[in-house]
């Protein structure tokens, strides 16, 4: 087994998943966050003191004595990427060895997701560290997907006819742990793409809604002001109405559309189809359910 794994996000759908799995692989898991009493009760981990990924001295102790440090990304703001490069210099500080980063498929400085940038930015300041490192690229969220048909049936965006390739939180757990768990080097300096097996249009994603839900839900291809106006009542600023608009902008770009066996081969089984995950979620469409 390798060293003490600090796990952040641990309150959260990935890292409260990895954390699980870890510990019942027998790992030694320390849970990270900011608030620890949003952490899950997880026999046969730890829990670090509070830390923010911003505090460094905070970081630097919540990861004192770990070997590898699981990174989630964190919670989309103006101050993210700062937020994310201080946390990984006090990890560095504190003697982590190894940084297993969430990062996002078409990360890079010119993706059309502006969001992706961010991961960008953090991925290359990983790599300057000289720490040894892996990146997990995720597709958007099977659960997303689901989530993107408001009450009244309909997904909006300018998505045009580009297709997704969107991945379960299970699988990116499980495509994780095969990761952490594997310290013998194989995994340095590698980024795996993970995606689902398939990559589907917004208008085949709605169809398959349709038949779970019970009731039509369609998809309508917006253009970029109208986009910008259907979302002008959210109370959002303006960096993070972009980040959603450019997310479907991505789709339509192509640049969502990549399908690997990456979860299959770090996992060991098949990746999660949109049907697969419906039928086995239905809460994730209980929104479109007739009243």
């Amino acid at each position: 087994m390798p060293a003490v794994i600090a796990v952040t996000g641990a309150s959260g759908r990935i890292g409260g998943r990895v954390a699980r799995r870890l510990t019942e692989r027998g790992a030694a898991t320390r849970l990270l966050g900011r608030d620890p009493a949003r952490l899950p009760s997880i026999p046969g981990s730890s829990v670090a003191p509070p830390a923010a990924y911003g505090d460094s001295a905070a970081m630097r102790r919540a990861c004192d004595g770990t070997g590898t440090l699981f990174l989630v990304s964190a919670r989309e703001s103006r101050d993210r990427v700062q937020a994310q490069l201080t946390a990984v210099d006090a990890a560095v500080s504190a003697g982590v060895e190894r940084i297993v980063y969430v990062s996002f498929l078409g990360a890079g400085p010119g993706a059309t997701f502006t969001f992706a940038r961010d991961h960008w930015h953090t991925e290359e300041y990983i790599r300057a560290t000289g720490v040894r490192h892996t990146f997990l690229r995720d597709s958007f969220y099977l659960a997303a997907l689901a989530a993107m048909a408001g009450a009244d049936g309909v997904i909006r965006g300018p998505g045009g006819e580009g297709r997704v390739s969107a991945v379960a939180h299970d699988d990116i757990a499980d495509a994780a742990v095969g990761v952490l768990l594997a310290d013998d080097g194989a995994h340095d300096g590698v980024t795996y793409e993970l995606t689902g097996p398939e990559a589907l249009s917004l208008s085949e994603a709605a169809a398959e809604l349709s038949r779970f839900a019970g009731r039509e839900v369609t998809y309508v291809a917006e253009t970029r002001e109208e986009a910008y106006a259907s979302r002008a009542g959210y109370g959002a600023e303006e960096w993070e109405v972009t980040g959603w608009v450019t997310s479907y902008e991505a789709i339509a770009a192509g640049e969502m559309s990549t399908v690997t066996d990456a979860v299959p081969k770090l996992a060991e089984r098949p990746a999660t189809s949109f049907t697969e995950f419906l039928r086995e979620n239905p809460e994730s469409y209980r929104h479109l359910r007739p009243l």
